[in-house]
């Protein structure tokens, strides 16, 4: 994430990462402060076994880019809510990349979507998590078909 105030959303990827068992780094690098140790960080992250970034930044919001920048990794970039432009610049900041550098953009606080994004890509190559994958699936939909609604509201 860019910044420690970008926390109480991205929280939001790491439990469902962690509901489904999938291991994961929190780090706060900022592409604008902290650019070297950013760049490290990326280009060492192969070697410790990551396989997807999920970044999350609000206002300028260059950290998802600038990751992808630095990898072929695939990056899934959060626009975290910004009190100025509710989080409209963040989005645009974050799903305007130039062509050959991709970054997947879920909605402004989208941090859960992220992470079951990345769940997704993982859930390719492992049955174990796609299995988990399909009965976190079936549980959403068994819950709304649950819901009654009062006779008043229909």
């Amino acid at each position: 994430m860019g910044s420690a105030s970008d926390y109480e959303v991205m929280s939001g990827a790491a439990q469902t990462l962690a509901s489904f068992g999938v291991e994961y780094e929190e780090k706060v690098l900022s592409a604008h402060r902290t650019p070297e140790l950013l760049a490290d960080y990326v280009k060492g992250a192969g070697e410790r076994g990551v396989r997807v970034f999920i970044a999350g930044a609000g206002g300028a919001a260059h950290l998802a880019g600038v990751i992808a920048s630095y990898t072929t990794l695939p990056v899934i970039g959060v626009p975290v809510m910004t009190k100025g432009l509710g989080g409209m610049d963040s989005l645009l900041s974050t799903v305007q990349m130039p062509s050959g550098v991709p970054v997947a953009t879920v909605a402004i606080n989208g941090a859960k979507n992220a992470a079951l994004l990345a769940v997704e890509m993982f859930a390719l190559s492992d049955p174990a998590l796609s299995a988990r994958l399909d009965d976190f699936r079936r549980e959403q939909k068994e819950k709304i078909s649950k819901i009654t609604l009062p006779p008043e509201s229909k």
